[in-house]
């Protein structure tokens, strides 16, 4: 795994923007990164395909120890409300597009390690799936990259299709820089190349008629099934989280469906490390402060908030954010290559219904925040 350096072309951004990339930068810096780029071998190709499969067979077991037992739920802080509706969704498998982005530390030589999952809203999409392809295909036509992520989730939404009614509502934040906006507009496409009807609405105007006990669009028409780029763990949380019990024991189709709490919390980073103690692919995972190094992580941060490193149990590194009254887990410290001064890449290796799918590479200082950089890839041999 080499980073080497290399002149963008001079028109990236607008070409960037064809793509459906408005939002490439961040602070005035670029978020898009085209002035340098990863190398991979085929065998590291190889490892973390293996790894990112091998990953996904592990939380399925982990998935079903949690629904069988209510002590590792209660785990989670999960309201109690919801927890038999997280045992209906993954007892019934209700349809979904089942995808997800594990972050990994790999250097190129020893195995792939889980940071987190990635599975309930993931973003960085449209750039490992499109962007990043284009990219290539015009720098470098001659070499290879493993992004099959597009084709896959296309075909994953024509394999639900027969399981969704006439038209699927897409739901997003009205964010200032686009990013929810991009990601959802691009899974709308992928929804619609696969022959589903689709339409779009903020989350905020989702609305709850009393009369006849079901969320409504702004044409006052009942909701039948809704993807939403929008946490579980808030929707949970809202004044309107009853009528949410209500919404899913009446057969209403959320996409991703509400097990994926489960995966997305980062308590299941301690019970991964309780079922599979010194798995090659997984860190120490606790959810007590141990006296050495480690990271401290939110149960339900995002985007690198209110992580902190600790070597020896003092704090060497830390990020600002809006979370931290939650419980926390602490993983142990695993030393991110140095590929340039400062720079520390993180692998978003992406799966499709237990597939895995492609990678996609942000680079940034010891805690990989909101604004790292997304830095394409090539295989070479």
């Amino acid at each position: 795994m080499i980073r080497r350096d290399i002149a963008a072309r001079p028109d990236w951004r607008a070409k960037v923007e064809a793509d459906g990339l408005i939002w490439h930068t961040a602070a005035g810096d670029p978020y898009w990164f085209e002035s340098a780029y990863y190398a991979f071998t085929g065998a590291q190709i190889a490892e973390l395909e293996a790894s990112t499969a091998e990953l996904y067979r592990l939380l399925l077991l982990a998935g079903q120890a949690i629904v069988d037992d209510q002590a590792l739920l209660d785990r989670f802080g999960i309201p109690r409300a919801f927890h038999q509706p997280i045992r209906d969704a993954w007892n019934a498998e209700p349809p979904a597009l089942n995808y997800g982005r594990f972050d990994l530390g790999y250097d190129g030589k020893s195995p792939p390690k889980l940071f987190e999952f990635n599975c309930d809203t993931p973003t960085s999409l449209l750039e490992a799936a499109v962007v990043q392809w284009s990219w290539k295909e015009e720098c470098f036509p001659q070499l290879d990259q493993f992004t099959s992520l597009h084709d896959m989730l296309v075909a994953k939404w024509a394999d639900i299709a027969p399981l969704l009614p006439p038209g699927v509502l897409f739901a997003h934040v009205a964010d200032s820089a686009g990013e929810d906006t991009i990601t959802t507009s691009y899974l709308r496409d992928t929804a619609e190349a696969a022959g589903i009807e689709t339409g779009a609405i903020v989350i905020d105007d989702l609305g709850w008629d009393s009369d006849r006990a079901c969320f409504v669009d702004l044409d006052d028409q009942p909701i039948a099934a809704l993807f939403k780029l929008y946490p579980w763990e808030w929707l949970v949380n809202e004044a309107f989280a009853p009528h949410l019990v209500k919404s899913l024991a009446d057969g209403v189709i959320w996409i991703e469906p509400i097990w994926k709490m489960l995966w997305s919390n980062k308590a299941i980073l301690t019970v991964l490390w309780d079922l599979f103690p010194d798995h090659p692919n997984l860190l120490a995972a606790t959810m007590t402060a141990p006296g050495g190094d480690a990271v401290a992580k939110p149960l339900l941060a995002r985007e690198g908030a209110n992580v902190s490193i600790r070597r020896a149990g003092m704090v060497v590194a830390q990020s600002d954010g809006d979370y931290g009254d939650e419980e926390y887990v602490y993983q142990a410290l695993y030393p991110l290559p140095e590929t340039a001064p400062g720079v520390f890449p993180v692998i978003g290796s992406w799966v499709v219904d237990g597939t895995p799918a492609g990678i996609g590479i942000r680079e940034d200082g010891l805690i990989t925040g909101n604004t790292a950089r997304f830095v394409p890839h090539v295989i070479e041999g």
